[in-house]
């Protein structure tokens, strides 16, 4: 009999160098690049704590420093916020660093998402089941998070969920697609994974996003999983070899996702939530109306 256990943790992977976005990300983590006032990886850590989780496992890595920073407390700029009675910014800055218990461990050398998430394995119970976001998937829905979404679903099948979304059929080489047998509602259950397949050998439109629910048996096919070619440890392998023997569920969330890992991915999520900023709306929504180019 599966046991019912509530999720309180997530892992976030951090480690990467950001390549894509080079020279910005030369000297500040990808992580920290800005969406209007806010950094990409608050955006995840709130979606965590709306979700309800109070655990956040970050698996940083060389030059990440600055998360870290960002979700601490700035005792010398509390006190010039509070000296200049800039209240609603003091307010914010002290709810950054109460979002949550944060914990850090570091990945030191790259080798593969799997590898990243196996770094945080000795923070999490032998029978508890984790959430798994990573940076780059920032899916808005104001009404119900998406890893809330998750959640109810993992609550009530008990097995590990992957976050899903239909994509083209001319971009499913930029993901990894699964095999499902369709399920009601948003909930199916998968057959098999297929890791950036071709158009023609896709099994579905249904595309793999950075978002997860893992069981302990993940973890513990990511210990016993063969590197690839090259030398990465990887999660969809972990699923691959799970899924032989017990269910794994594809949900297709509801929500807007931006994909800040691309640089039209980002652009895309400034100008959204450029136009939902409560003091810049207006004013940049007319602008936009407005350009020449």
């Amino acid at each position: 009999m599966k046991k019912q256990q509530s999720i309180t943790k997530a892992i976030v992977p951090v480690a990467g160098f950001g390549t894509r976005f080079l020279p910005a990300t030369k000297a500040q983590p990808k992580e920290m690049l800005t969406l209007v006032d806010k950094p990409v990886i608050q955006y995840i850590i709130e979606e965590a704590v709306d979700s309800g989780i109070t655990d956040i496992i970050l698996v940083t890595g060389q030059n990440k420093r600055a998360i870290e920073d960002h979700f601490d407390r700035n005792f010398e700029l509390e006190y010039r916020l509070k000296k200049s009675k800039k209240k609603e910014v003091l307010a914010e800055i002290d709810r950054i660093s109460n979002l949550a218990n944060f914990y850090y461990v570091r990945q030191k050398t790259p080798l593969g998402d799997g590898h990243a998430i196996l770094q945080a394995k000795g923070l999490i119970g032998e029978d508890e089941p984790v959430a798994v976001l990573f940076g780059d998937d920032l899916v808005y829905n104001p009404k119900k998070p998406a890893l809330k979404q998750m959640i109810e679903a993992y609550d009530k099948y008990l097995d590990p969920i992957i976050a899903a979304e239909r994509v083209a059929k001319n971009e499913v080489q930029n993901y990894g697609i699964m095999d499902v047998v369709k399920g009601q509602g948003n909930t199916h259950e998968i057959r098999a994974l297929v890791e950036k397949p071709s158009p023609e050998e896709a099994p579905s439109n249904l595309a793999v996003i950075g978002k997860y629910i893992i069981t302990p048996d993940v973890l513990q096919a990511l210990e016993t999983a063969k590197p690839s070619k090259g030398g990465e440890i990887r999660l969809i392998d972990a699923f691959r070899s799970v899924v032989k023997h017990r269910a794994i569920y594809a949900y297709e969330y509801e929500g807007d996702r931006f994909d800040c890992g691309t640089k039209i991915g980002f652009l895309k999520a400034t100008i959204f939530f450029g136009l939902k900023h409560k003091d810049l709306k207006k004013e940049f929504a007319h602008y936009l109306k407005n350009i020449k180019l």
